[in-house]
């Protein structure tokens, strides 16, 4: 197996969200702007635009002479396709020096005028989502190690976040432990792992058997989820994600308020009750001792009091801690698991 590996992406980066009309959609840009701010120069955005980083918006020629290097899509669009009036930007960028990191399905290489771009220019661009070679079909056999899933309610709930504070809180702890990417933010985030959703869906259970080794018993692999176990277009890669990971231990995330999909508004989300049951029930044959470890919920619609109040009320009715990634730690979940 191939794993992306993102070690020469130059940094510091310029990220650009076109005219995304939902935050939500710019999660590639916002995880950055989290995990990874002292890599992020600016914001681009068009005129239109009402997703907001939060960081400085410069034009590209302002970006460079600040010392930018590379322009990276902060969007991640339904269908991971790139919107056609994209391409002027990104040649702007490789006309202007620039490097382009691209988080989408489709490759940059497709557009002829980013092409040629990249062979007048010399610049590079980098396609995370595409991993290449080959991958195996999953064997569904026991393996060594402890492996902990991030789940979710939808799509855009915090998955990846929660998997990171989880790793982050471990290491803290002293424990043994890795956060292994499964999406492009991720990788861009950590510099390796793969793209799930990029994978032919025979072979993703067997890529994230791949992704997560055998590991000495005390070890922790921190998997970052994707999707939802009940989403009308994504559910397929969760399950394959799922019966990959074979995992010890689960949190289920979710936004406080939401009820609907994400840009599915004819569907209401999940609740934290049906993923813990879910979960347990599809994982049965390949995890048999899975368990719920907590739940990671967005508080960021409520005041401090009314947050810690719903933590409380969510950890009394299901029987886990439940905390706030972001806004509270999840040192509670971490001592649970051990």
């Amino acid at each position: 197996m191939r794993m992306a590996a993102m070690a020469d992406l130059n940094s510091p980066y310029l990220i650009y969200l076109g005219d995304t009309q939902i935050q939500e959609l710019a999660k590639t840009g916002l995880g950055l702007v989290y995990w990874r701010p002292e890599r992020c120069l600016g914001q681009l955005r068009e005129e239109s635009c009402v997703a907001d980083l939060g960081i400085p918006d410069m034009s590209i020629a302002k970006a460079v002479a600040a010392g930018a290097r590379t322009l990276v899509l902060g969007t991640a669009f339904i269908g991971g396709q790139m919107p056609p009036e994209w391409i002027d930007r990104i040649v702007e960028a490789l006309e202007a020096g620039m490097d382009v990191a691209s988080g989408l399905h489709t490759p940059l290489s497709s557009f002829p005028a980013i092409a040629k771009a990249v062979r007048t220019t010399g610049g590079t661009t980098h396609d995370v989502r595409l991993a290449k070679g080959t991958f195996p079909v999953a064997s569904g056999l026991p393996r060594s190690g402890q492996r902990l899933l991030a789940l979710g309610t939808d799509c855009a709930v915090g998955k990846k976040y929660a998997a990171l504070a989880i790793h982050r809180e471990m290491v803290a702890q002293g424990m043994d432990a890795t956060f292994r990417a499964t999406g492009q933010t991720g990788v861009l985030i950590d510099g390796k792992g793969i793209c799930v959703d990029a994978i032919v869906s025979d072979f993703i259970s067997g890529a994230v058997e791949q992704l997560t080794p055998a590991a000495e018993a005390t070890h922790w692999d921190v998997i970052e989820g994707q999707g939802a176990l009940i989403h009308p277009a994504y559910a397929g890669v969760s399950l394959g994600l799922l019966h990959g990971a074979q995992p010890t231990a689960f949190v289920v995330c979710h936004e406080d308020g939401r009820e609907e999909l994400s840009a599915f508004h004819s569907h209401k989300t999940a609740s934290i009750a049906e993923i813990i049951d879910l979960t347990v029930l599809l994982s049965r044959r390949v995890a048999p001792e899975i368990r719920c470890g907590g739940i990671c919920l967005n508080t960021s619609k409520l005041n401090e009091t009314d947050a810690r109040d719903r933590l409380a009320d969510l950890s009394v009715e299901h029987g886990v801690p439940a905390c706030d990634p972001v806004r509270f730690g999840v040192s509670e979940i971490v001592s649970n698991l051990r």
